[in-house]
Protein backbone atom coordinates (compact mmCIF):
# COMPACT_ATOMS: atom_id res chain seq x y z
CA UNK A 1 0.00 0.00 0.00
CA UNK A 2 1.05 3.46 -1.06
CA UNK A 3 2.29 5.54 1.73
CA UNK A 4 0.13 8.85 2.34
CA UNK A 5 1.46 12.05 0.67
CA UNK A 6 2.98 14.40 3.59
CA UNK A 7 0.61 17.26 4.43
CA UNK A 8 2.23 20.58 4.44
CA UNK A 9 1.25 24.56 4.90
CA UNK A 10 -0.58 23.51 8.04
CA UNK A 11 -0.73 26.48 10.62
CA UNK A 12 -1.78 25.73 14.03
CA UNK A 13 -3.34 29.38 14.55
CA UNK A 14 -5.55 28.74 11.29
CA UNK A 15 -9.59 27.97 11.55
CA UNK A 16 -9.96 24.51 11.19
CA UNK A 17 -11.43 25.10 7.55
CA UNK A 18 -8.38 26.69 6.23
CA UNK A 19 -6.42 23.41 7.68
CA UNK A 20 -9.18 21.15 6.41
CA UNK A 21 -9.03 22.71 2.28
CA UNK A 22 -4.91 22.06 2.88
CA UNK A 23 -5.47 18.68 3.72
CA UNK A 24 -8.29 17.61 1.35
CA UNK A 25 -6.39 19.55 -1.93
CA UNK A 26 -3.20 17.17 -0.96
CA UNK A 27 -5.46 13.79 -0.74
CA UNK A 28 -6.87 14.84 -4.15
CA UNK A 29 -3.67 15.45 -5.58
CA UNK A 30 -2.92 12.13 -4.16
CA UNK A 31 -5.72 10.86 -5.53
CA UNK A 32 -4.52 12.15 -9.03
CA UNK A 33 -1.34 10.66 -8.39
CA UNK A 34 -2.44 7.20 -9.66
CA UNK A 35 -4.41 8.07 -12.39
CA UNK A 36 -1.99 7.49 -14.94
CA UNK A 37 -3.17 3.85 -14.31
CA UNK A 38 -6.67 3.96 -14.53
CA UNK A 39 -6.53 2.62 -18.02
CA UNK A 40 -4.78 -0.57 -17.40
CA UNK A 41 -6.87 -3.32 -15.61
CA UNK A 42 -3.55 -5.16 -15.09
CA UNK A 43 -2.25 -2.76 -12.95
CA UNK A 44 -3.71 -4.11 -9.58
CA UNK A 45 -1.55 -2.74 -6.85
CA UNK A 46 -1.64 0.99 -8.57
CA UNK A 47 -5.63 0.48 -8.87
CA UNK A 48 -5.06 -0.60 -5.30
CA UNK A 49 -3.44 2.63 -4.57
CA UNK A 50 -5.93 4.64 -6.26
CA UNK A 51 -8.42 2.97 -3.96
CA UNK A 52 -6.92 3.92 -0.77
CA UNK A 53 -6.37 7.18 -2.03
CA UNK A 54 -10.00 7.67 -2.21
CA UNK A 55 -10.26 6.55 0.93
CA UNK A 56 -8.43 8.96 2.67
CA UNK A 57 -9.97 12.00 0.49
CA UNK A 58 -13.38 10.59 1.38
CA UNK A 59 -12.58 10.05 4.89
CA UNK A 60 -10.88 13.82 4.84
CA UNK A 61 -14.23 15.24 3.47
CA UNK A 62 -16.41 13.73 5.91
CA UNK A 63 -14.30 14.44 9.02
CA UNK A 64 -14.80 18.07 7.89
CA UNK A 65 -17.61 18.02 6.53
CA UNK A 66 -19.03 20.60 9.16
CA UNK A 67 -16.32 23.01 8.52
CA UNK A 68 -15.97 22.55 4.44
CA UNK A 69 -18.58 23.70 1.95
CA UNK A 70 -21.87 21.66 1.94
CA UNK A 71 -21.29 21.63 -2.14
CA UNK A 72 -18.81 19.08 -0.98
CA UNK A 73 -21.01 16.43 -0.44
CA UNK A 74 -22.02 15.38 -3.48
CA UNK A 75 -18.59 15.21 -4.47
CA UNK A 76 -17.60 13.14 -1.76
CA UNK A 77 -20.03 10.56 -2.81
CA UNK A 78 -18.70 10.55 -5.76
CA UNK A 79 -15.24 9.25 -4.09
CA UNK A 80 -17.06 7.04 -2.13
CA UNK A 81 -18.22 5.48 -5.34
CA UNK A 82 -14.88 5.19 -7.16
CA UNK A 83 -13.76 3.98 -4.10
CA UNK A 84 -16.36 1.12 -3.36
CA UNK A 85 -15.97 0.05 -7.42
CA UNK A 86 -12.27 -0.11 -6.94
CA UNK A 87 -12.79 -1.97 -4.15
CA UNK A 88 -15.26 -4.62 -5.36
CA UNK A 89 -12.41 -5.08 -8.24
CA UNK A 90 -9.99 -5.72 -5.35
CA UNK A 91 -12.13 -8.52 -3.78
CA UNK A 92 -12.18 -9.93 -7.05
CA UNK A 93 -8.21 -9.88 -7.70
CA UNK A 94 -7.90 -11.43 -4.17
CA UNK A 95 -10.09 -14.52 -5.01
CA UNK A 96 -9.05 -14.76 -8.75
CA UNK A 97 -5.51 -15.03 -7.04
CA UNK A 98 -6.27 -17.55 -4.07
CA UNK A 99 -7.90 -20.06 -7.18
CA UNK A 100 -4.88 -19.62 -9.47
CA UNK A 101 -3.35 -20.73 -6.28
CA UNK A 102 -5.33 -23.37 -5.70
CA UNK A 103 -4.92 -24.33 -9.50
CA UNK A 104 -1.33 -23.86 -9.72
CA UNK A 105 1.87 -24.74 -7.91
CA UNK A 106 0.44 -24.71 -4.50
CA UNK A 107 3.42 -21.86 -3.16
CA UNK A 108 2.54 -20.95 0.29
CA UNK A 109 4.32 -18.09 1.25
CA UNK A 110 3.63 -14.58 2.67
CA UNK A 111 1.29 -13.95 -0.86
CA UNK A 112 -0.68 -17.09 0.53
CA UNK A 113 -1.31 -15.71 4.15
CA UNK A 114 -2.52 -11.97 2.60
CA UNK A 115 -4.85 -13.64 0.07
CA UNK A 116 -6.41 -16.13 2.88
CA UNK A 117 -6.83 -13.06 5.53
CA UNK A 118 -8.43 -11.39 2.92
CA UNK A 119 -10.70 -13.69 2.08
CA UNK A 120 -11.66 -14.43 5.63
CA UNK A 121 -12.75 -10.44 5.42
CA UNK A 122 -14.24 -10.57 2.51
CA UNK A 123 -16.37 -13.51 4.28
CA UNK A 124 -17.22 -11.57 7.59
CA UNK A 125 -18.42 -8.48 5.06
CA UNK A 126 -20.34 -11.02 3.30
CA UNK A 127 -18.78 -10.90 0.31
CA UNK A 128 -17.26 -13.99 -0.19
CA UNK A 129 -17.37 -16.14 -2.97
CA UNK A 130 -15.71 -19.20 -1.60
CA UNK A 131 -15.82 -20.66 2.17
CA UNK A 132 -11.83 -19.54 3.20
CA UNK A 133 -11.48 -23.04 5.58
CA UNK A 134 -12.36 -24.64 2.33
CA UNK A 135 -9.79 -22.52 0.34
CA UNK A 136 -6.72 -23.27 2.82
CA UNK A 137 -7.81 -26.85 2.43
CA UNK A 138 -7.08 -26.51 -1.35
CA UNK A 139 -4.23 -24.50 -0.52
CA UNK A 140 -2.76 -27.04 1.52
CA UNK A 141 0.32 -29.05 -0.36
CA UNK A 142 -0.73 -31.93 0.66
CA UNK A 143 -4.27 -31.50 -1.47
CA UNK A 144 -4.44 -32.48 -4.94
CA UNK A 145 -8.18 -31.20 -5.86
CA UNK A 146 -10.30 -33.56 -7.30
CA UNK A 147 -11.21 -33.50 -11.23
CA UNK A 148 -14.29 -32.47 -10.27
CA UNK A 149 -13.15 -30.19 -7.96
CA UNK A 150 -10.89 -28.31 -10.33
CA UNK A 151 -13.46 -28.35 -12.86
CA UNK A 152 -15.55 -26.50 -10.59
CA UNK A 153 -12.59 -24.12 -9.18
CA UNK A 154 -11.81 -23.66 -13.23
CA UNK A 155 -15.44 -22.23 -13.97
CA UNK A 156 -15.46 -20.12 -10.61
CA UNK A 157 -12.31 -18.69 -11.88
CA UNK A 158 -13.67 -17.87 -15.29
CA UNK A 159 -16.78 -16.52 -13.66
CA UNK A 160 -14.64 -14.20 -11.39
CA UNK A 161 -12.57 -13.08 -14.01
CA UNK A 162 -15.72 -11.78 -16.01
CA UNK A 163 -17.14 -10.11 -13.06
CA UNK A 164 -13.69 -8.81 -12.63
CA UNK A 165 -13.75 -7.56 -16.01
CA UNK A 166 -17.43 -5.56 -15.71
CA UNK A 167 -16.34 -3.98 -12.61
CA UNK A 168 -13.27 -2.57 -14.19
CA UNK A 169 -15.40 -1.21 -16.96
CA UNK A 170 -17.97 0.34 -14.86
CA UNK A 171 -15.13 2.11 -12.61
CA UNK A 172 -13.31 3.01 -15.94
CA UNK A 173 -16.34 4.39 -17.09
CA UNK A 174 -17.57 6.75 -13.88
CA UNK A 175 -13.67 7.89 -13.70
CA UNK A 176 -13.73 9.29 -17.56
CA UNK A 177 -17.58 10.97 -16.87
CA UNK A 178 -15.41 12.60 -13.98
CA UNK A 179 -12.45 13.46 -16.08
CA UNK A 180 -14.41 14.60 -18.64
CA UNK A 181 -16.65 17.00 -16.35
CA UNK A 182 -13.46 18.21 -14.74
CA UNK A 183 -14.37 16.51 -11.27
CA UNK A 184 -10.80 17.98 -10.02
CA UNK A 185 -11.01 21.49 -10.76
CA UNK A 186 -14.59 21.12 -9.77
CA UNK A 187 -13.50 19.89 -6.19
CA UNK A 188 -11.12 22.27 -5.81
CA UNK A 189 -12.86 25.15 -7.34
CA UNK A 190 -15.56 24.27 -3.97
CA UNK A 191 -12.83 23.55 -1.79
CA UNK A 192 -11.60 27.37 -2.62
CA UNK A 193 -15.04 29.10 -2.13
Amino acid sequence: MAKAKSITGLKRQAPTAVNARIIASTRLDELYSWEAYVDDPYKIDELHNLRIAAKRLRYTLEIFADVLPEACEPLRQEVEQIQEELGAMHDSDVLIALLRLCLGSHDSGSGYTYLLARATRLRAKGNYVVNPELMAHLLDPGVTPSAEQRQGLELLLRDLQKRREEQYRAFRQHWHQLHYRDFRKELLAVLHS
